[in-house]
């Protein structure tokens, strides 16, 4: 499969590596003058745990386009929030008849999130994959789970082309139901935990004291009437993060999705 990265980001990069290890041919999309910027090459320091936990260093070469050319069987843009709008009205008149994978969080309602392309061409997924990008090395890793939207009608041509891709190259896929409501929890969850973040200073900093995880699930209860009123069915990540007495919550975190060895610490970079 030929495979169109829109943009060269963290989430773009880890899995263009691992779909062209599969045999696949990735390219990306860059903006006007970023591919000077950029280079033909990035630095690898990524954990792989797709079977077991294999840390992958190399110097991986990418191939770079400053336009979009035709004859793609699949874009996948995995953008911020705040650059979709533009990059969904750049590959409405640029992509043609391409079908697209986003592969992001998104706050508003996904129809006129992707405006003005078209619901029937595009499928929603969310990676399960982490880290940052800094002088050219990327340092993170990426889980076997990724999450995609069950087919709605009329897109069960392209969510099987996407499905095929992933299992391809070992991905599991955690099949969502209702990703709108889906997609609101998760970002509500962002949310939340940013803000104690900021608080703190950084993500290692809410480590080092037992009330940040407390907090962020006090910030979770608060916007429960705000997804409520959205329409949003509560998960079960928000589900513990407002039900679990807020004593309990530091020690939930600390000692099991923040372990030490744990992909969430590789992720950010978080050393013990």
């Amino acid at each position: 499969m030929k495979i169109l990265f829109f943009g060269r980001g963290l989430i773009s990069t880890q899995y263009a590596w691992a779909f062209e290890q599969a045999g696949h041919t990735v390219e990306f999309y860059v903006r006007k003058g970023r591919k000077e910027t950029l280079g033909s090459n990035i630095e690898l320091e990524m954990w792989d745990a797709r079977k077991g936990k294999k840390l992958i260093k190399e110097r991986w070469n990418v191939k770079l386009h400053e336009e979009l050319l035709p004859h793609y069987d699949l874009i996948i843009a995995s953008v911020n929030t705040e650059q979709l709008p533009a990059a969904t009205q750049f590959l409405s008149t640029a992509a043609g008849n391409t079908p697209v994978l986003i592969f992001n969080n998104i706050w508003k309602d996904l129809k006129s999130a992707i405006a003005p392309l078209s619901m029937n061409n595009v499928v929603f997924g969310f990676p399960g994959a982490g880290g940052g990008i800094a002088d050219n090395t990327l340092r993170g890793g990426f889980l076997k789970m990724v999450f995609l939207e069950k087919p709605r009608a009329g897109t069960e041509l392209i969510n099987n082309k996407v499905k095929e891709l992933f299992e391809s190259a070992h991905f599991k896929i955690s099949w969502i139901k209702d990703m709108q409501s889906w997609l609101w929890n998760h970002f509500a969850m962002n949310a939340a935990m940013e803000a104690e973040v900021l608080k703190r200073g950084s993500f290692p900093a809410i480590m080092n004291h037992r009330d940040s995880f407390a907090n962020v699930g006090k910030h979770m209860r608060e916007m429960v009437p705000v997804l409520k009123a959205r329409g949003a069915k509560p998960d079960m990540i928000l589900l513990l993060l407002t039900k679990t007495p807020p004593v309990l919550l530091g020690t939930l975190f600390n000692k099991v999705i923040f372990a030490k060895g744990s992909l969430a610490r590789l992720f950010y970079g978080i050393q013990q």
